[in-house]
């Protein structure tokens, strides 16, 4: 089972988390990766579509539609911590899906320019760019006590871990 988690602004000037947000992660990966298929064919045909080199525009495709996601994990005795550099987004780009052995930070932000002479328009510029980062965790985690606050460009996310498997002792009848 897993948990989504969707981060929202609160009045104070920090974040909030909203439980339950019902996502779909398998339907924005599956998203993402036709994106960067379709990027690497263009890839492809830029190349004359000649055989080798599907591995390189596949990755060049990648870099460009997913920004690399640096983050810092740390660990105490009741939680891991997370801080994840996420600069540029605001709390409505972000999800963060939480999963026993799991957490998954998905981004996605468009930007639009444009300039304007009277009624005519000059310059015009659209641009997006897509974030996404799974962690697989050495422990479980309790994912309905998944907290994530966004401050300045940094996502930090607070990892309950879950309690220890507990031994039973065995009794004859």
């Amino acid at each position: 089972m897993s948990t989504s988690v969707a981060i929202q602004p609160s009045t104070a000037g920090r974040t909030m988390i909203e439980f339950p947000r019902i996502s779909n992660i398998f339907e924005d990966f599956d998203a993402l990766t036709k994106a960067i298929a379709q990027r690497a064919f263009g890839f492809f045909e830029q190349r004359g579509s000649s055989n080798g080199g599907a591995w390189d525009d596949w990755l060049r495709a990648e870099s460009e539609l997913l920004k690399q996601v640096p983050i810092e994990i740390s660990e105490s005795d009741d939680n891991y911590t997370i801080r994840a550099e996420v600069p540029g987004y605001s709390v409505k780009d972000l999800t963060v899906q939480a999963e026993p052995n799991s957490i998954c930070v998905h981004g996605k932000r468009e930007q639009q320019k444009e300039e304007k002479t009277g009624k005519e328009i000059k310059y015009s510029e659209v641009s997006a760019s897509e974030l996404c980062r799974r962690i697989d965790l050495p422990r479980s985690i309790n994912p309905d006590r998944v907290t994530a606050d966004l401050t300045n460009g940094v996502l930090k996310l607070t990892l309950p871990k879950a309690a220890p498997p507990k031994t039973i002792e065995v009794k004859a009848a």
